[in-house]
């Protein structure tokens, strides 16, 4: 079987396979070559992929956001990885950098692991892709609700129910004499 990678644009990557010179299948991903030949995947909202042949390792980052999402898409991602045999099982770990983790890949005299990793990547992000938009609809839907709420979600300004002294904290009152902490003061 045929594997050809091909890099069309800065940031487009086309992964090939086939046992003849017609690909079978072609795969797009958002993603770069680094200088040291790493590939840089970008298409997941929560995670960066970085998958790096010569370490024969792929590892993933938060992109912006450090939390439960982000440790839960790189777990979806190992996981989808190691059902598929293309990470070793026993590899998956934290790395040394904060919200990362890592694992090695399977190696393969037969196929190329690297583009394997790729396709498998790609397979993954189509399957994520319905839950990255859900979850953007949703968070433009919320921005837009809060900046623009319906009647009844909100409250009109009542002068009369505004006053300047409200409750038991008056404005310029210190409470336990504090206002005259400010008397004592060292001069020379």
């Amino acid at each position: 079987m045929a594997i050809k990678v091909k890099i069309s644009e800065p940031d487009k990557i086309l992964v090939k396979i086939s046992e003849k010179e017609e690909p079978d299948e072609t795969v797009e991903l958002k993603a770069r070559k680094s200088l040291a030949g790493d590939i840089m995947i970008f298409d997941h909202n929560e995670i960066d992929i970085v998958v790096m042949p010569e370490k024969k390792k792929i590892l993933t980052f938060a992109k912006e956001y450090y939390g439960d999402e982000v440790y839960e898409a790189q777990n979806r991602l190992f996981t989808f990885l190691r059902k598929r045999g293309v990470v070793q099982y026993d590899s998956i770990a934290g790395s040394n950098i904060y919200y990362s983790m890592e694992a090695k890949l399977q190696e393969s005299e037969e196929y190329n692991s690297v583009q394997h990793a790729l396709l498998a990547i790609a397979r993954f992000i189509d399957d994520e892709r319905p839950l990255m938009e859900f979850e953007k609809a949703f968070d433009e839907q919320e921005e837009e609700r809060l900046d623009s709420p319906a009647p009844g979600e909100f409250t009109e300004l009542d002068p009369e129910r505004q006053s300047e002294k409200k409750g038991s904290i008056h404005p310029g009152h210190f409470p336990y004499g504090l206002q005259h902490a400010a008397v004592y003061r060292l001069e020379e």
